[in-house]
């Protein structure tokens, strides 16, 4: 797959909200071309988590988080996580 870079004016509108019938927060994010890319709680947690990292550590420039299946999750967390790589 190409990587894309999204631009902000690439944006049309970004929507936060807990779907009736659900728990946990979805966040849609609408482009100009009419794409709407949808993206469950934990995965805005994992990017709010990276970008806090960089954003506030005084050298690091970079962290990977990778997806990786927990043979046995904390109660109440999914199987799949994103994790930080090692390194």
């Amino acid at each position: 797959m190409d990587e894309r870079v999204i631009k902000t004016r690439d944006v049309l509108r970004v929507e936060a909200s807990i779907p009736e019938g659900h728990k946990h927060l979805r966040t849609t994010i609408t482009l100009t071309g009419g794409e709407k890319l949808t993206l469950q709680e934990a995965t805005v947690a994992a990017i709010v988590r990276a970008y806090t990292h960089i954003k506030t550590h005084p050298t690091a420039t970079t962290l990977t988080l990778s997806g990786k299946t927990l043979g046995s999750p904390k109660n109440g967390f999914a199987e799949w996580q994103l994790l930080e790589e090692d390194g």
